[in-house]
């Protein structure tokens, strides 16, 4: 089923043919450094990498009888190689190729999953400056607070993207390192050169010390960045299925010629893309606990991690991947209602001002105290009796005893509400091109 979801790009990275062609490549650089301190000689170097390969096939039918899977694997390389595949995997342990090769696959992967986040940051940006002075009713509570501006809605979401490019860029680090020290990482059949100089082959700093395997905080590090990533993506996607509600209708994720809503009503535009996204957000965090559970490994090493990394890493990774290419397109292309955005902030008859009017009067002299309950009184009244708050307001002796009225009516205009956004804006983008 997650096929449905594999961007060919990231799919690639995850596919056997892929993992069994890092593991080769690690391999070729473990010879390539025994070779360089003279333990392997050049004529069989280069024998090794003129021939070594390897089929898929044949590695799965190999693995079927001696269930191990670098085994098999070795088995399929040195039937190609030939004597000098003697040379190959000497002093080493399994998790030496598979560890390393898999900091190789998950560093390309988060480079891509980077390169998403770009992608989304800049669709960010540019409909962010767009509604920039596109008024519309800020919600506490679902409830209606004060004016904001959908820009300043969509520029939230684009510093968030922001972190999460530093997080993908502190997990790449983090990951981006290999063993090669032997079955308990003790480098006992092995110099440690080797480790230094393949590794700096393949683009990988030395662990400084590990068991028979990378400890796994490293790992969840990861899976928990893509689950952060994951959840930020429902946070917007839920924020575009509350504003396609029919009854605020502000905002709507794109409806493609020839789509259909319903199989029963017709007149149907749900925001299935939207809501896809929120359910595939909780399968990625709920790889977080795998990934954390995996930390824990008995002594120097047990295989406890090795199935389920099988299923949470290319999950993660496939599906953050799709998520995130989703989420460029919707926004890149939703429709805004700007209309409907400035009728919802008339909806409630002027009540969103009712802090303006609070704060008019304490300006006047009155106290706080007082100057709530006056307000207070007057916007229940016309939320319970569906009135015009500043026409109440107007009305009140001891509110237009303190105010106006053109100081009133100043306090119902939306210019204020605009005056710092420009301010805003600034400074989130102020070092950006």
């Amino acid at each position: 089923m997650i096929d449905r979801y594999t961007n060919p790009e990231m799919g690639s990275i995850w596919t056997d043919q892929n993992r069994f062609r890092t593991w080769l490549d690690v391999e070729i650089a473990v010879c390539e450094a025994w070779a360089k301190l003279g333990k392997i000689p050049a004529g069989s170097l280069k024998t090794i990498k003129a021939k070594a390969g390897f089929d898929a096939e044949r590695i799965e039918a190999i693995e079927k009888v001696v269930k191990h899977d670098i085994i098999a694997f070795l088995t399929s390389v040195n039937e190609k190689v030939g004597p000098d595949g003697r040379y190959i995997h000497v002093g080493l342990t399994s998790y030496d190729i598979v560890d390393t090769a898999l900091s190789l696959m998950m560093r390309q992967s988060l480079r891509l999953v980077r390169k998403r986040l770009l992608e989304l940051k800049a669709v960010l940006r540019r409909e962010a400056i767009k509604h920039k002075k596109t008024v519309c009713m800020g919600r506490t509570h679902g409830v209606h607070a004060e004016p904001v501006t959908f820009g300043f809605k969509i520029l939230v979401w684009y510093e968030e993207i922001k972190r999460h490019i530093a997080r993908v860029d502190r997990a790449m680090e983090t990951i981006s390192v290999g063993r090669i020290s032997g079955s308990v990482g003790t480098y006992i059949h092995l110099d440690p050169k080797v480790e230094v100089i393949a590794l700096k082959k393949l683009g990988l700093a030395p662990a400084p010390v590990s068991t028979q395997v990378l400890q796994r905080d490293r790992h969840a590090e990861t899976v928990a960045t893509l689950a952060l990533v994951a959840t930020s993506l429902e946070k917007f996607t839920l924020e575009i299925r509350h504003l396609q509600k029919s009854e605020v209708l502000e905002l709507e994720e794109p409806f493609t010629k020839g789509q259909k809503g319903s199989s029963s009503m017709p007149h149907k535009k749900n925001p299935v893309r939207c809501e896809r996204i929120a359910g595939l957000a909780r399968l990625v965090r709920s790889n977080v606990q795998v990934a954390y559970e995996n930390i824990p490994l008995w002594h120097e090493r047990d295989i406890s991690h090795s199935s389920a990394e099988r299923i949470i890493l290319p999950d993660s990774f496939i599906l953050t991947d799709y998520m995130l290419t989703e989420a460029i397109d919707i926004i890149g292309h939703w429709v805004v209602h700007k209309d409907r955005m400035r009728s919802n902030i008339d909806a409630t008859r002027g009540l969103t001002f009712s802090q303006s009017v609070l704060l008019a009067l304490t300006r006047k002299g009155m106290s706080r105290e007082d100057a709530y309950q006056l307000v207070q009184r007057n916007s229940l009244k016309a939320w319970n009796e569906s009135g015009d708050f500043k026409a109440l307001a107007s009305a009140d002796p001891e509110i237009a005893a303190k105010l106006g009225p053109a100081e009133l009516r100043a306090c119902f205009s939306l210019d204020p509400y605009l005056e710092k956004i420009d301010y805003i804006f600034e400074r989130v983008l102020a070092h950006e091109s």
